[in-house]
């Protein structure tokens, strides 16, 4: 516990170093208190800002969607209350330009402070909510940047309510503090959700990083087994991807609810309320959530189509590559199944038969391709239209089956020794790595070309296809078939030498 305890106070020292940004100097400070109302569900928020004296008036700017949940959330509409005054408490002159920016009077002597109030009562992991004695807080929906300059550091201290005592982040606490946080830049403050309360919490150290576990129902937790599990997919992870691409990670995990959003270095999911499942699907399916997370700190966070780095966080980030990013990492969660152990061959094609049972026997695939699913999703996202499967595809659905498809050709291609594995740590290396920037979407085929040793118009084909896939000409070689009947993805009984070879190099034997 010493060794994990130093080891975190290393870690905010380096946080806190990190507000120079590389040397850069900055003309203001921005300094963030946050409050909680748990009688009325809201955020208080104070900014003290302090500006060069004498400078013009200043924007400030609210996000209009959060990374990872691809809809325009609009957060600014939860937002009442805004003032602002000077450091005697006068008030200052400021008009809203648009739907999520202030232009504040700047006195002479610079000092701006700033509040408002964020309504916080939705029970969805892109936006905040304080209910009872928790509160979660999506940054993105609750703090403002100086418009135009997100690389500016911040700093924020929360003031719990009497009786709260553990506020849980990927961000670490600002050394000798235990409720003041800085982020190096908004990008990161607005990746960074936070826990505030009481709730069950678990600090260990695994392959020589630190983990916090934020937990607000922990029913059955210590019998599940899920640390341990968790542990396994994050080494079944490191060694298909050679490292991990953080200090400390964080999870944290919510009550009953429904879905999961990936961070920079956390996660915030809500569960089934339990970690007593009704029953061993239930268990796995939510192992394969939690991996699903998790893998996103490689492909999302690191992988990234060009399209999403850097964030306009004003306006859609519009790619016809969301199919890699989420697609197949619904691929990669099967993938961690198998290679952690944390389910059988049989467990981890039921979850990958659940996605493909979702669009194959749907008309949908026949309107339109998974390429065009990513540039329509800030249409359809969460869209519960009655047609939706009629005229639409989703590529959680078939994003997935169209990696096992890629994997099994370049296997079968390359006779094993290459994998859709060697194009996903290819772009880690070449884009996240060497070169610090997203792909293009002709970047992304390169590296498939790569490790498939040729040109792949037909897997290429396979993202643009509004035709059915025959699925046999890729299953078989694997001594896999569908069996139309359940649109199940299933094993051949009797595999023949070389389909055994696949099923073995796959781990579903």
């Amino acid at each position: 516990m010493r060794k994990l305890l130093s080891l975190f106070a290393a870690l905010a020292v380096s946080l806190v170093a990190l507000s120079g940004c590389g040397g850069r100097e900055h003309p203001y400070t921005m300094d963030y208190t946050v409050a909680v109302d748990t009688v009325g569900h809201y955020l208080l928020v104070d900014l003290d800002l302090s500006m060069t004296p004498g400078s013009g008036p200043v924007t400030l700017n609210m996000p209009r969607w959060t990374p990872g949940y691809y809809e325009m959330l609009d957060f600014p509409k939860h937002l009442c209350d805004f003032a602002a005054t000077d450091a005697a408490g006068s008030a200052l002159e400021w008009e809203k330009e648009g739907m999520n920016r202030w232009k504040v009077t700047v006195p002479g002597d610079g000092r701006v402070k700033v509040s408002y109030r964020i309504y916080a009562n939705r029970r969805d992991v892109g936006s905040s909510r304080v209910e009872g004695g928790i509160a979660f807080v999506s940054p993105a929906g609750v703090f403002m940047h100086v418009d135009g300059d997100l690389q500016h550091p911040v700093r924020v201290r929360f003031r719990l309510p009497e009786g709260w005592e553990k506020i849980s982040s990927g961000l670490l606490p600002v050394e000798g503090t235990a409720d003041t946080f800085q982020a190096e830049d908004f990008d990161r403050l607005y990746d960074c959700p936070f826990l505030l309360g009481n709730y069950y919490t678990s600090d260990f150290e695994h392959e020589g990083h630190p983990y916090h576990f934020a937990v607000e129902t922990p029913e059955g937790i210590e019998e599940s087994g899920f640390r341990e599990d968790f542990c396994r997919i994050v080494s079944a992870a490191t060694r298909m991807m050679g490292d991990v691409p953080y200090h400390n990670y964080c999870l944290i995990h919510m009550g009953e609810g429904a879905g999961g959003l990936e961070h920079w270095n956390s996660q915030a999911c809500y569960t089934d309320g339990t970690y007593r499942f009704t029953d061993r699907n239930h268990h796995v399916r939510f192992l394969s959530f939690t991996a699903h997370e998790y893998f996103h700190l490689y492909n999302v966070k690191c992988i990234r189509p060009a399209e999403l780095w850097p964030f306009n966080y004003d306006t859609e980030a519009v790619t016809p590559m969301l199919w890699v990013s989420e697609g197949l990492t619904c691929y990669y969660e099967f993938r961690l199944l198998l290679a952690s152990g944390v389910a059988t061959p049989e467990e981890a094609l039921v979850r990958l038969s659940d996605y493909f049972s979702r669009y194959a026997p749907f008309e949908g695939q026949h309107h339109m391709s998974l390429r065009q699913s990513s540039y329509d999703i800030w249409l359809n996202f969460m869209n519960e239209d009655a047609n939706e499967r009629d005229v639409r595809i989703n590529y959680y659905f078939k994003g997935p089956v169209v990696g096992l498809l890629m994997d099994i050709d370049i296997r079968r291609h390359t006779a094993q020794a290459k994998s859709l594995d060697d194009v996903m740590r290819g772009l880690y290396q070449r884009y996240y790595k060497e070169l610090q920037r997203g792909f293009t979407e002709d970047e992304f085929w390169q590296e498939v070309e790569k490790a498939y040793g040729g040109p792949v118009p037909h897997l290429r084909a396979l993202a643009n296809t509004t035709e059915t896939i025959d699925y046999e000409a890729y299953l078989k070689d694997a001594g896999l078939y569908v069996d139309t009947a359940s649109w199940s993805i299933c094993r051949v009984e009797d595999p023949t030498p070389e389909q055994r070879d696949f099923l073995e190099h796959l781990d579903l034997i």
